[in-house]
């Protein structure tokens, strides 16, 4: 292989990695021109500011980037759920200073550990209540709602001296399908979809927005290939005059993985006009991921761009002018946080969230303590939904009991909301979608036959459709939100949560 070769394509890859150490192979590569790294929740440890800098000490332009987008996804918190408002949330409340706000402080946050990149926020239209990646990660269903608050957030983050990528170009929000698993394809009218979708895109394009991650989506009616690796969908980009970094969703998705592979995949998105190329975390295989996956994959796009510049599918100006937005978007950034005032951010979450947070269908009375039946999906790679610390953090120590809807007999479902209901609390149905999920809806309507004095908490979409029971809407699967519905349903103050710190 051509050194010479090799060291550009470099200059567009950005992969993960394996451990809480940057591995040999890793300050190698970065030595050589690598771009920089992706950290995923693997990667998160008390020593991340060392291997920050560890990073950036082999190659001081590293862009080091996080997906941490508060809410349901976090990759700092992985391990005990986000202490910061979602984007439903923040959708919900309408208030743009919470929003600039909230990007102030997950711009200090990835900065405090020596990062430069936050790939977010979602700038999808999420229209489609199914929809299984995005869902509350999206600021809501009206694309002029999603817009304002879309800006309000790259603000927050750029100000921040951080780099912000809003995503899923150009649209996630109306699929019942998950691109980490499968290749979803959009048949919505164009004009509605152009209307709609592009709408957010757009408003952070004019903001002047660093970064646009593409969507592993298929629209018929601008070609066959999916918006990575479709020159028509991302040249829509710079016909609206955006001169920022194109980034690929990750490239070892099943979308890109099973179809073209990861090293088709990276020639062709950057015959398409990406210009930094997301590999992805090579913990995603689970027990199939070999010791070297890390590297494996990344290799395997590297070489998949290296055989496309030899025989020609692929120009060398074409990675050059990628390479070259990736250089100057580390540049700028660098130059912004040397500026950055060292000032602490003032920012109370909590009472962001407690604002937020909604209860529907009747009034809740306060209970001495909870009995949480535990009833939501499983996470998926995007967002880890039914992690522990959000049952956890609502029961609080109190009963808890996980229950599998999808698999759980009827028996097995009536004997759990028994064993709630006999326990010393009120009974606490935890669902995340209520209505796409006929299963947690038929859980709910059996508990409040059992105890009409049940309530529910939901961290998924609203629900559409009423339930027969009083309903804290967190619209968020996390740490913070489950916290808050817990004082509710105590009827506390959220106050004293805030206090207690």
């Amino acid at each position: 292989m051509s050194d010479d070769l090799a060291r550009l394509a470099n200059g567009v890859l950005w992969p993960g990695f394996l451990g809480t150490e940057a591995p040999p192979w890793l300050l190698s590569e970065l030595r050589d021109g690598l771009a920089g790294v992706v950290y995923f929740g693997q990667n998160i440890s008390d020593g991340l500011s060392a291997l920050s800098a560890s990073i950036q000490e082999a190659n001081p332009d590293a862009l080091i980037g996080i997906d941490e987008e508060g809410g349901s996804v976090t990759r700092l918190e992985s391990a005990t759920g986000s202490t910061l408002p979602g984007a439903a949330q923040l959708g919900a409340l309408d208030d743009l200073i919470a929003t600039e706000a909230t990007g102030a402080e997950l711009a200090r946050r990835v900065r405090a550990i020596g990062g430069n990149v936050i790939l977010g926020p979602v700038a999808d239209v999420n229209t489609d209540p199914r929809n299984p990646v995005i869902g509350v990660r999206s600021f809501g269903s009206d694309e002029h709602l999603v817009s304002r608050h879309v800006v309000a957030q790259v603000d927050g983050i750029q100000d921040g001296a951080v780099a912000a990528c809003v995503k899923h170009f150009p649209g996630h929000g109306d699929t019942h399908l998950d691109s980490h698993h499968a290749l979803p394809e959009i048949a919505l009218d164009i004009d509605e979809f152009e209307r709609v979708h592009l709408e957010p895109f757009r408003a952070a394009v004019d903001a002047g927005v660093d970064a646009v991650m593409t969507a592993h989506i298929i629209v018929p009616a601008w070609g066959e290939a999916p918006a990575t690796l479709n020159p028509r969908v991302l040249g829509m980009l710079r016909e609206w005059g955006f001169q920022g970094v194109i980034i690929t969703d990750a490239l070892d998705m099943a979308a890109i993985r099973e179809t073209v592979g990861i090293g088709g995949g990276a020639a062709q998105a950057l015959a398409a006009g990406a210009d930094l190329l997301c590999i992805g975390n090579p913990t995603n295989p689970g027990a199939a991921a070999l010791p070297d996956q890390d590297r494996r994959d990344f290799l395997a796009a590297r070489d998949g761009i290296v055989a496309a510049l030899r025989d020609g599918s692929l120009s060398r100006e074409r990675v050059e002018e990628a390479a070259a937005r990736v250089a100057a978007l580390a540049s700028l950034r660098r130059a912004a946080a040397s500026e950055l005032s060292a000032e602490p951010i003032d920012f109370d979450a909590a009472a962001v969230v407690d604002r937020a947070i909604a209860v529907t269908g009747g009034t809740l009375v306060g209970a001495s303590a909870l009995a949480v039946v535990d009833a939501r999906q499983r996470s998926s790679l995007a967002v880890d939904s039914a992690a522990g610390f959000v049952s956890e953090a609502l029961a609080a120590g109190d009963f808890l009991v996980r229950l599998d809807v999808a698999s759980s007999s009827a028996d097995a479902q009536q004997s759990a909301l028994a064993d709630a209901v006999a326990a010393n609390g009120r009974t606490v149905v935890l669902v995340d979608r209520p209505d796409a999920d006929a299963g947690q809806r038929a859980l709910v309507e059996r508990a409040a036959v059992l105890d009409p004095a049940a309530a529910v908490v939901n961290v998924g979409l609203a629900a559409r459709h009423p339930l027969p029971l009083p309903t804290v809407e967190v619209g968020a699967a996390s740490r913070l939100g489950a916290e808050v519905a817990r004082e509710r349903l105590l009827g506390r103050a959220a106050e004293q949560l805030i206090e207690a710190g």
